[in-house]
């Protein structure tokens, strides 16, 4: 089976920027149905999942069989999106990165500044439910993906090392329409140390 996180921090921990109700029904409700809907497409296909991470599964979706594939890309992508998603977020959130991660970002975008504009902008524009994405390839390199629904960076062969949620449930609650001001918050609550961890670790997709 594959499962959620366990949150490392209480629901209301992550106020202002995002509320407690959102946080009940995002990870208790919209969460908690990809993980039981994607173990139910999963049953009796063990064949397939045996040894593989849930982003493994995702890279590999084509050897799925086709009656099992939308569901496990929408589910399972839900899961592995979202597992990455509230890992980042911590109350106590280390605010600037440094080290290896910092030198790529720098390499790449020029700035932290610039990199936090350029995923904005990417969250932002997506039309509809999706997420914006900072990737790692095999080579290490950084890029910034959008995909729709729960489309997964896995699928492509990129290690997502930051995920931002523009589902209207992640924010409707409190930010209404707002989605740029949800955006420009939740750096308030990305963990660098975290996603440092995310970006220094092997490639194993």
């Amino acid at each position: 089976m594959y499962k959620r996180i366990e949150l490392p921090y209480d629901f209301n921990s992550l106020e202002p920027y995002i509320d407690e109700a959102t946080m009940r029904t995002h990870y208790g409700k919209h969460h908690l149905a990809y993980e039981t809907n994607l173990n139910k497409a999963l049953e009796n296909n063990e064949e397939y999942t045996k040894g593989k991470t849930l982003e493994q599964l995702l890279k590999n979706i084509d050897e799925l069989p086709e009656g099992i594939k939308t569901a496990v890309v929408n589910n399972g992508g839900g899961v592995s999106n979202h597992n990455l998603y509230f890992s980042i977020l911590s109350p106590n959130a280390k605010k600037t990165p440094e080290g290896k991660l910092l030198e790529a970002i720098n390499k790449t975008f020029g700035s932290v500044d610039n990199l936090k504009e350029e995923l904005n902008n990417a969250s932002i524009s997506i039309f509809g439910s999706g997420f914006a994405f900072l990737v790692k390839d095999k080579e290490g390199n950084l890029s910034i993906v959008k995909r729709p629904n729960q489309n997964s960076p896995a699928m492509d062969g990129l290690v997502p090392v930051i995920a931002v949620d523009v589902w209207e449930h992640a924010y409707y609650l409190n930010y209404k329409n707002l989605r740029a001001d949800y955006v420009k918050n939740i750096w308030n609550v990305i963990d660098w140390g975290k996603v440092e961890e995310l970006y220094e670790e092997d490639y194993n997709i």
